[in-house]
C-alpha cells in the first residue's frame, strides 16, 4: 500500500530576478489527519534551485544548509516574533486548509473498473497466468486478491504498487501464476473505499482471450460490409427511379 501519509503544498513563491538569479520560498505541510500532532509545516526558502533555509514545526526553529543560510537562520531564530508566527503557520496555516481538503476532496472516492486477462508467463514453473488490472481509481489505497474456488490465493501472487495517472486516478496490476484444471473458478477481488461490497471478477477460460478478440473483429466486418451492402442497393435502387427507359423500334 502507499503511504498514508499526505503532502498539501501551497506556493508563496516571491521571485526576485537580477541578471537572471532567483529567490523564492515555498511553504507545504505534511499530514496523515486533521490533528495537530499528526501535521508538519515545512517552509524552505531557495536561491538558484539550492535550499538555503527551512524552517521545520518538529524541529523548531531555522537550519540552515549554505554558509548564508546558517547566517539567515541565526538571525530568524534569535526573533521572538518571527519564531513564533513561524510556530503558529502550522496551526493557522496547515489545519486549516487541510480540514478544506478533507472536507472537499480526501473524502472524496471513485469507483475503479477492472479488466481480467490472460497472458503467456515469460519464465514459470506454471503454464499459465492471469493478469488483473484495476483502472481510476481514487484514493490510492486499494487490496487486490484472488480466489480459487472460493478460496483465496496468497502464493504465485505478484502485484504493481499503486500507479498515478497524473490526474488523480490510480492504476493497479495483479498477476497470478497458476495450472489450469477443469471446471475451476478463479476470481479477482478488489476492496477499495468506493465500494460497499468486494468488487469480483470472473474468469472465463471457455475462449482465449486472443480468439474473442479475432470473433468480434470477424462480427463487426461483417456487420460493416452488411451496412455498405445496404446502402450500395438503396443507392442503385434511386439512381434507377430517376431514369426513364424509351422503347426502340
Amino acid at each position: 500500500m502507499a503511504s498514508s501519509f499526505l503532502c498539501f503544498t501551497l506556493l508563496f513563491i516571491t521571485i526576485h530576478t537580477a541578471d537572471g538569479f532567483m529567490q523564492y520560498m515555498v511553504s507545504r505541510c505534511v499530514f496523515n489527519s486533521t490533528e495537530l500532532k499528526d501535521i508538519e509545516f515545512i517552509q524552505s526558502f531557495y536561491y538558484n534551485k539550492m535550499e538555503v533555509n527551512r524552517f521545520s514545526s518538529s524541529v523548531g526553529k531555522f537550519v540552515g544548509y549554505t554558509e548564508f543560510g546558517v547566517k539567515n537562520a541565526e538571525y530568524w531564530n534569535n526573533d521572538p516574533s518571527i519564531l513564533s508566527q513561524e510556530r503558529a503557520s502550522k496551526e493557522t496555516y496547515c489545519q486549516r486548509n487541510i480540514g478544506n481538503s478533507y472536507r472537499n476532496i480526501l473524502t472524496k472516492s471513485v469507483q475503479p473498473y477492472v479488466r481480467l486477462r490472460s497472458t503467456t508467463p515469460l519464465s514459470s514453473h506454471h503454464p499459465a497466468m492471469l493478469v488483473c488490472s484495476v483502472y481510476d481509481f481514487y484514493p490510492s489505497e486499494i487490496k487486490v486478491s484472488w480466489l480459487r474456488d472460493g478460496q483465496e490465493i496468497t502464493s504465485d501472487v505478484t502485484s504493481t504498487e499503486e500507479m498515478a495517472d497524473g490526474d488523480w486516478y490510480y492504476q493497479v496490476h495483479s498477476h497470478l501464476e497458476y495450472t489450469p484444471r477443469s471446471g475451476e473458478k478463479i476470481s479477482c477481488v478488489v476492496e477499495h473505499a468506493s465500494l460497499k461490497e468486494p468488487l469480483r471478477t470472473d474468469w472465463d477460460p471457455s475462449m482465449p482471450e486472443s480468439e474473442r478478440n479475432k470473433l468480434a473483429i470477424g462480427a463487426s466486418g461483417l456487420i460493416l460490409g452488411l451496412i455498405l451492402s445496404l446502402a450500395g442497393f438503396i443507392y442503385y435502387k434511386r439512381k434507377a427511379r430517376g431514369h426513364i427507359l424509351v422503347p426502340t423500334n
